[in-house]
């Protein structure tokens, strides 16, 4: 599909989501002049609820950015949903098959036209009890490295109090009143240390994968300093392990 038909499609969307959005919540954001003004840049959230995905794509949507997700495979195979993700151009990915790398490939295609993708590090709802990020998948960091494209944090907190899921797994739902939801976009992530490392996408070796594994915590506390700026508080020094469930 090309640019202008994916522009017009998401215009069709955004007339028939915002409306039933702002009926539900309140967003608001700061922090817009951090996405570059020109050229591709990657853009990296913290993940709370399924809702999060809706409150970022209208950020950008409405700073004139046509957002490229980079999405679980199995959202694909969901009726209607999995039409519309393709026909807006997003990105599958299956992670831990050579179909995760083919993703990536496809991600720095859209970066290197220009276009702005956005990635969640955690892969899946952060299960830090206290709802800060936790320590990422370094999907992001490779496509930036290999690139030299930068990174944009961007944190958001108000989403849960509409959509949550709770410890036993079971969504709740609350649609009125209406709750804020803010979002903070923060400046690209200095990513210099790393520079140099790796030059592609392909299964990182040697010291590659220490970059890697570096840059992505780089990433990750970036994101954490913008929630805690949102959340009036101090992010936690140690992030979240998403594999062991304790901070690292």
């Amino acid at each position: 599909m090309s640019r202008t038909s994916d522009r017009s499609l998401f215009r069709v969307l955004a007339g028939i989501v915002k409306p039933a959005y702002r009926l539900v919540a309140r967003l608001r954001w700061t922090g817009e002049e951090h996405f570059p003004a020109e050229g591709g840049f990657i853009v990296v959230p913290n993940h709370l609820t399924e809702l999060d995905p809706l409150t970022v794509a209208l950020v950008l949507y409405d700073n004139g950015v046509m957002p490229r997700f980079l999405a679980k495979a199995s959202l694909f195979r969901v009726p209607l949903l999995g039409s519309t993700l393709r026909a807006t151009g997003q990105v599958p990915v299956l992670r831990g098959t050579a179909d995760a790398a083919a993703a990536l490939t496809a991600a720095r295609a859209e970066l290197e036209s220009g276009g702005a993708v956005v990635v969640y590090p955690e892969g899946t709802l952060t299960r830090d009890p206290d709802r800060w990020p936790m320590s990422g998948h370094t999907g992001a960091a490779r496509l930036a490295l290999a690139t030299g494209l930068p990174v944009v944090p961007l944190a958001h907190w108000g989403d849960q109090e509409v959509l949550d899921r709770g410890p036993s797994g079971r969504r709740s739902l609350s649609l009125f009143p209406r709750k804020d939801v803010r979002v903070r976009i923060g400046a690209p992530v200095d990513l210099t240390p790393w520079r140099g490392h790796v030059t592609d996408l392909a299964r990182p070796v040697g010291g590659e994968a220490e970059a890697l594994e570096e840059a992505t915590d780089a990433i990750m506390r970036a994101v954490s300093r913008e929630l805690a700026a949102l959340r009036g508080t101090e992010a936690p020094a140690r992030l979240w392990d998403r594999r062991r469930g304790g901070r690292l």
